[in-house]
């Protein structure tokens, strides 16, 4: 979760990370992301995300080898994105979240925050893997308010 939020990744794209996309402690804080269309992309990460993926990596009880899937299931093959879901909906129930809490609200929630704290649009765009603005924008959510700020702040009558 901390990933999918962390970095705004979709499901298929944090369970499609190779061993070999993580980068190993020290050595940089950018994943190699495989996203919708195949096509590839670097993604930053924070520290202590990056961290925890790698704490995930040293204490896996199954081998992970550098052309193998980073996340595996309880049997040791590819965690399925259905395990993730499930994940959350325990989660919405222990913490009293909306249904609207999902894997997926997370990652709205990464461009929706990065735009609130002064992102640019076409940059999150790129963070996101989306072809087209008009998606992000779908994603960003931008309320009347901050349409009104960003009014106020930048127009030279105002």
């Amino acid at each position: 979760m901390a990933l999918l939020y962390g970095s705004g990744l979709r499901i298929s794209e944090a369970l499609g990370l190779q061993r070999r996309d993580v980068p190993l402690p020290g050595a940089g804080d950018v994943l190699v992301v495989t996203g919708k269309g195949n096509k590839t992309r670097m993604v930053p990460v924070l520290q202590n995300v990056l961290a925890l993926v790698q704490d995930y990596v040293a204490m896996c009880p199954h081998p992970l080898p550098a052309e193998g899937p980073v996340f595996v299931g309880a049997r040791g093959g590819p965690l399925s994105a259905r395990i993730i879901q499930l994940t959350m909906e325990r989660l919405r129930g222990a913490l009293g979240l909306p249904d609207s809490a999902t894997p997926h609200a997370l990652r709205h929630s990464f461009a929706t925050h990065l735009l609130s704290r002064g992102g640019d649009l076409r940059a999150i765009q790129e963070l996101l893997g989306h072809a087209s603005l008009s998606t992000t924008q779908i994603y960003t959510g931008i309320d009347s308010e901050r349409l009104l700020e960003v009014y106020r702040t930048a127009h030279p009558r105002a």
